[in-house]
């Protein structure tokens, strides 16, 4: 295969993979929480097939999450929660605690309070909050208290890590990480989620781009075979 044609398939990849990433970012559009995703082109040599030089490539190998806090929605749920700050909630996982800024919560029947996906929201101790049920009135305060019937009942863990890049994403909300937890800069707004932060007309003006640039590698390689075709017919008529 032609050098151009490697060069022009490393592109192409790349481009697959950040539309595949776009179009991700718009059917998260309305996931609570989310964090709108991208791709970073790096740059790799490699040994030219011919044997002699090397060939410069792009591939999208990088994920990018970017952490900008979403809009806050009024709800007026009991248990649903935002963070104004630099900070997540704590859940508890199978393998280990998640960070997550999904705040729509809600009882199990046994009182915990858990995310969507039944994982329960953990206090500043690591452990799982429960309201009793003879609690008629729950209310959070802005520093995570968690009050039933103007009793406490538990403070609700706000964290954040000091390297940001340490988080790794497991899906569109959630987070875990190795680093050390610390206390987060911030306060609880009941009644509110946080939207994804996704900006529908920034994702549409980025997928025409890659479009674009898409169909621009496809027609090069369409043009590179046209040429090794004509060059084998004319070296062919010529023997």
């Amino acid at each position: 295969m032609d050098n151009a044609a490697y060069l022009s398939l490393s592109r192409l990849s790349g481009l697959r993979k950040e539309m595949t990433t776009i179009a991700n970012n718009l059917a998260n559009m309305s996931t609570t929480g989310f964090r709108r995703e991208g791709v970073v082109f790096s740059e790799f040599i490699r040994a030219a097939p011919d044997g002699g030089g090397s060939l410069s490539m792009t591939e999208a190998r990088v994920r990018r999450t970017d952490m900008t806090a979403g809009a806050m929605e009024r709800t007026g749920g009991d248990l649903d929660l935002a963070i104004d700050g630099d900070a997540f909630f704590l859940v508890a996982g199978e393998d280990g605690h998640r960070l997550t800024r999904a705040g729509a919560f809600q009882q199990d029947e046994a009182g915990a309070v858990v995310d969507a996906d039944g994982r329960a929201l953990l206090d500043e101790g690591g452990a799982a909050i429960a309201v009793p049920p003879d609690v008629g009135q729950v209310s959070i305060e802005p520093d995570g208290a968690l009050l039933g019937d103007g009793r406490f009942l538990a403070r609700i863990a706000l964290v954040t890590v000091e390297n940001a890049s340490a988080l790794v994403r497991e899906d569109g909300v959630r987070f875990r990480t190795d680093e050390p937890l610390a206390p987060g800069d911030a306060t609880v707004a009941q009644g509110f989620v946080e939207g994804a932060n996704v900006s529908p007309v920034e994702e549409m003006a980025r997928m025409i781009d890659v479009q674009r640039a898409y169909e621009m590698g496809q027609s090069l390689l369409s043009s590179e075979d046209e040429r090794i075709r004509t060059a084998v017919r004319t070296l062919g008529a010529a023997g």
